[in-house]
């Protein structure tokens, strides 16, 4: 096993955690942005307001996208379990 191959694995690694982790926290960052959008135009100042929105937000992006992430993760975990015998043998 060289270091191009680890180098690779890794950077597939970082790009899948970036594509599972992109849904909820691009929801998480939209429903904040609102309700700090809300705060600010309505001048109330209350610091709990926006974590009951963001739960129902991330579980929303967890149900619509919940399907997507499993099977992408599936998808990648399989392609390692294949390169195994080529990563051993050099």
């Amino acid at each position: 096993m060289d270091s191009a191959a680890i180098l690779d694995i890794g950077v597939q690694t970082l790009v899948v955690a970036a594509k599972l982790a992109a849904p909820i926290v691009l929801t998480a960052l939209a429903v904040g942005f609102a309700i700090a959008l809300f705060q600010s135009v309505t001048q109330i100042q209350e610091v709990t307001l926006s974590f009951v929105p963001k739960i129902i937000g991330v579980a929303i992006a967890l149900v619509v996208c919940g399907g997507w992430m499993i099977q992408s993760l599936v998808q990648f975990t399989q392609e390692l379990f294949d390169r195994i015998p080529t990563l051993l043998n050099g």
